[in-house]
């Protein structure tokens, strides 16, 4: 359900509201003495000003607890009812609340709707009397922090503390049940931490080079100002983000020169930037995507001593070996403590130098308190938890400075449930060659700076290389080897666990029922002439004239038929080599040569017509069969005007008659497409979309909104996973003599062209817009939008098309058929045919599922390659590069038949070419993927391909 009000639209997601309050019951019903006290009831209350809910002390009941967002409402958990105190307007939107709630989880929700300049008194009573409920004392549940904001809210909480009841903080119990992120929660957080890493990789490092290699004076705080504008404008850090839903977690950190302070609350001082030998630079980037923080920082060695590499190398590995302890089911305590034995082996004379706490929770709050990552707390993780990962040491003395150092490392990171912690923000690398600052050999002549020591400058190596698209020092092959090195080992690991823990072996038969044309032999129709061969289209039945009679056939078994040399073919589909029925006889061919030549024709095309309304209709029964039951659409009704986008075009169209444009409307769970023909609508509900796309018309004729689902639906008569919708931006434009455009030197200043031509760049402008609106009005979704900077050509099906990466894939959106690939699906991905001399070369994308068949983009061009390496290494993607193109199938095949040998000669490093070259004893002895199939196989992939090659022949045939 949908409402506009002062040009906001709020939609109400029922499905969200539900789940988040069976969770806050089920908590709530197991009556945890530290966590929710022994409460009757829960009071909590919105604010006015900002339409969010109170802060809590940890964040945990946000506005997103329910899924939208009023203003000034007070809402009164009970054992069987929820009350909301609000205004008549918010309660009508609340009405589409309650047969859900009262079905789903058997509440009642309860509306004491005020009148305008009401006082809500009246209301109240109403409320504190189903507190109360007959009984003189009642134990609430409230945030003991919520400060009350408007005189609805103060006199809320004055008669509330009148009321006499008993009290009990419910703060800890909601941080605590709301520290598991949902899925849309968890999208948010990611988008929170790209914003952040990138502002530091692209924004933050280029700065720092710059100033250093210019020796320029800068203070921490000027470039606390200029980072913090480039995360209000995700523009400026290269970051395809709504403005309007960005802000900054905290004020950037900028630390140098002998002053640090580890603590989150540290500022940058008006102190200049210190870049002089053996200096030390902490930098924080905190940034928010729809009021969910994340966090990066990094620590750089300028010309750093042998004390300050050592001790940035223990704590790199301590940083690491909290995150990888990061598990399901572990204590919060167990990974300082993974961190603090790193320091004990490596360092023992650092271990009172090492932080008390490895970090906190993250969320809505940047510190979520009772999440905090020390030795003390015994809290055990859970999957789709988020924490902000900070070790650091402190106070240290450089051996040949009196000035103290200190070193810092924060990541953003999500728990997973059978895999290794995600890392969000490790886009920006903390490697030591990644980070350290190296001396210029040569003299240079200073900038600004009239005193202080030489020229120093970041290496190449660590922050230069992250904007050079144009070429490839080795410095920064090397480190791309390193970091595919590393990830080689993540994935062989992870590869392993999947394998192991996949129990799910062989296929299930497919049951099929034999086709039956006449039930009895009473049903055959007689024949008209006994030697001529009859269609019958009522029972899709072949009569053929054998020995005098007629014998029916079912256009089913049929597998071809042909006209050739005067005579008529007939193939009857046969089965293998184990017959269903010992006893049976199965007809496999026959043969007929009519007397009429044109007889022969019309019974040939006949038989070809029906086989093929036969096979569309059995087509269309399977996959509705096979496709997954949905809830329904809930309209938004004839009160709300739901949100509209008019003009629209549908992929993969309606067959049937001439096509008509038709309109997108959003609705409380779902969107409706229709056209003015009543059987042609189709309904996508939010939860079924797996991936949402809008891709403004840039250097194509079309803007497109576009869906990637997780379950099929049909759209007329076709199943499909990908539903599209655009408009074409620009109209064929012809002149009146039937031509197009002159292009001659005399119109270039022709005003009616010029005019046309604005015409068509407002239109299209326009189009883009109202496309951009409705995608962002609709809360429930967040639209993915292509990187056209990153797209490179290459074909997918037969056309040569642009294929480009968005935050979360990589399509093609343009042409059908559509690609949609999940990166977070992709194992690895293989460049085939890379040859020195070769103008295009190929890319196979292996999926983690084993049975999927693998994805090949052929003839990219060359000029492509280190764009696409460079690409993938930075979404942490290992590849890998052969001169040849791979059989894929037998090779997973393989790895699925063993995958402890697949493992044990080195998992996906078969495909190391740098490997294989270097170590050839080895790479003969290790996995070597096979050439070929069995005999068996091949020679059932010959007879398919042969019965494939008739069926094309015939198909060619037809047309």
């Amino acid at each position: 359900m949908a409402d506009s009000r002062n040009g906001d639209t709020y939609v109400i997601d029922v499905m969200k509201f539900i789940s988040r309050t069976r969770a806050l019951y089920a908590h709530w019903n197991e009556h945890i003495a530290d966590l929710w006290g022994s409460a009757d009831a829960l009071a909590v209350a919105t604010h006015p000003a900002t339409n969010d809910l109170r802060y809590l002390k940890s964040s945990a009941l946000h506005i997103w607890l329910l899924g939208y967002e009023f203003s000034d409402t007070i809402m009164v958990f009970t054992s069987n009812q929820i009350h909301f105190l609000c205004s008549k307007k918010i309660a009508t939107l609340l009405e589409v609340v309650k047969q859900p709630a009262h079905d789903e989880l058997g509440i009642d929700v309860v509306m004491h709707a005020k009148a305008k300049g009401d006082d809500g008194n009246g209301q109240m009573d109403a409320v504190l009397r189903a507190i109360r409920d007959g009984k003189e004392s009642q134990v609430v549940g409230h945030i003991a922090r919520e400060a009350p904001e408007g005189k609805l809210l103060e006199k809320w909480t004055e008669r509330l503390t009148n009321a006499k009841f008993q009290f009990v903080d419910i703060t800890a119990g909601l941080s605590d049940l709301f520290a598991g992120k949902d899925g849309t929660e968890i999208i948010n957080v990611k988008k929170a931490a790209y914003l952040a890493s990138s502002v530091m990789k692209n924004v933050v490092v280029p700065k720092l080079e710059k100033v250093i290699d210019e020796e320029r004076d800068v203070t921490h705080s000027l470039l606390m100002r200029h980072t913090e504008k480039a995360i209000l404008d995700p523009t400026k850090a290269g970051v395809k983000l709504k403005p309007e839903c960005v802000d900054i977690c905290y004020p950037p950190i900028f630390q140098s020169g002998g002053k640090f302070d580890l603590k989150p609350s540290a500022v940058s001082n008006d102190d200049l930037l210190a870049y002089d030998p053996g200096s030390i630079i902490i930098c924080g980037v905190g940034a928010r995507y729809n009021s969910y923080c994340s966090n990066v920082a990094r620590t750089y060695l300028v010309d750093a001593t042998n004390l300050q590499n050592k001790a940035y190398e223990v704590l790199l590995k301590a940083h690491e070996a909290a995150i990888n302890a990061m598990r399901p089911g572990r204590k919060l305590s167990s990974v300082y403590q993974a961190a603090l034995s790193v320091v004990e082996k490596e360092a023992p004379e650092l271990v009172d130098k090492l932080t008390k706490s490895a970090g906190t929770g993250i969320g809505l709050e940047f510190r979520e308190s009772g999440l905090n990552i020390n030795a003390r707390n015994d809290k055990v993780l859970r999957p789709q938890m988020a924490f902000n990962v900070s070790l650091g040491f402190q106070n240290m003395e450089c051996e040949s400075k009196k000035k103290p150092f200190s070193l810092f490392l924060a990541d953003t990171v999500i728990v997973k449930e059978d895999e290794d912690p995600e890392i969000l923000t490790g886009k920006c690398s903390k490697l030591v060659t990644d980070v350290s600052y190296d001396k210029e050999e040569k003299p240079r002549k200073k900038a600004r700076r009239t005193s202080g020591p030489e020229s120093y400058f970041i290496n190449r190596t660590s922050l230069r290389s992250y904007n050079n698209n144009h070429g490839v020092s080795k410095d920064e092959l090397g480190m791309r080897k390193q970091h595919q090195a590393e990830l080689a080992r993540r994935k062989n690991e992870e590869t392993v666990r999947r394998l192991a823990g996949d129990g799910s072996s062989g296929s299930t038969a497919k049951t099929s029922t034999d086709s039956v044309a006449y039930k009895n032999v009473d049903d055959v129709p007689q024949p008209r002439d006994v030697m001529m061969i009859q269609v019958d289209q009522k029972k899709e039945a072949v009569l053929l004239p054998i020995y005098g009679g007629m014998v029916p056939f079912h256009v089913s078994t049929i597998r071809r038929v042909s006209n050739q040399q005067d005579s008529i073919r007939i193939i009857f589909s046969v089965p293998g080599t184990t017959l269903k029925n010992q006893g049976a006889i199965y007809l496999k061919e026959v043969s007929f040569r009519p007397k009429d030549s044109k007889r022969s024709s019309e019974v040939v095309q006949a038989i070809k017509t029906l086989t093929r309304q036969v096979k569309a209709r059995e087509s269309e029964r399977m996959e509705r069969g096979t496709l997954v039951n949905q809830e329904k659409l809930q309209l938004a009704g004839n009160k709300f005007r739901p949100l509209r986008l008019s003009g629209l075009w549908i992929r993969p169209q309606f067959s049937g008659r001439k096509r008509v444009p038709g309109a997108l409307e959003a609705h409380a769970n779902g969107f409706r497409y229709s056209t003015t023909r009543p059987n042609e609508r189709v309904d996508v509900l939010f939860a079924n979309v797996k991936h949402a796309f809008l891709q403004p018309a840039e250097k194509e004729m079309l803007t497109i909104l576009h869906f990637h689902l997780h379950n099929h639906i049909m759209v007329g008569n076709k199943k499909t996973k990908d539903v599209q919708f655009y408009v074409e931006v620009m109209d064929a434009v012809q002149s009146l003599g039937g031509g197009g455009r002159r292009s001659s030197s005399s119109s270039a200043y022709d005003p009616d062209e010029i005019h046309e031509e604005q015409r068509e760049r407002d239109r299209k402008n326009k189009i883009n817009v109202d496309f951009n609106h409705f995608a962002t009005r609709v809360s429930a979704l967040e639209c993915e939008q292509p990187l056209r900077e990153l797209g490179f050509s290459g074909v997918t099906d037969k056309a040569r098309v642009f294929i480009v990466p968005t935050s979360s894939c990589l399509v093609m959106l343009t042409e059908a058929p559509f690609l949609v690939v999940s990166l977070s699906e992709v194992e690895i991905v293989n460049l085939e045919r890379v040859v020195f001399g070769y103008t295009s070369f190929d890319m196979a994308i292996v999926f983690k599922d084993f049975k999927k068949d693998v994805l090949k983009i052929n003839a990219i061009d060359t000029s492509s390659l280190e764009g696409i390496k460079k690409w993938l290494d930075a979404i942490d993607i290992k590849y890998y590069e052969s001169k040849a193109n791979l059989m894929w199938r037998p090779i997973l095949k393989r790895i699925t038949d063993d995958p402890q040998g697949f493992i044990d000669d080195g998992g996906w490093e078969f495909l190391n070419l740098e490997r294989s070259d270097s170590e050839p004893e080895e790479s003969d002895q290790g996995y070597e993927p096979p050439d070929a199939e069995d005999e068996s196989e091949s020679e059932s992939e010959d007879e398919d391909s042969e019965s494939e090659s008739e069926d094309q022949e015939e198909e060619e045939e037809d047309y």
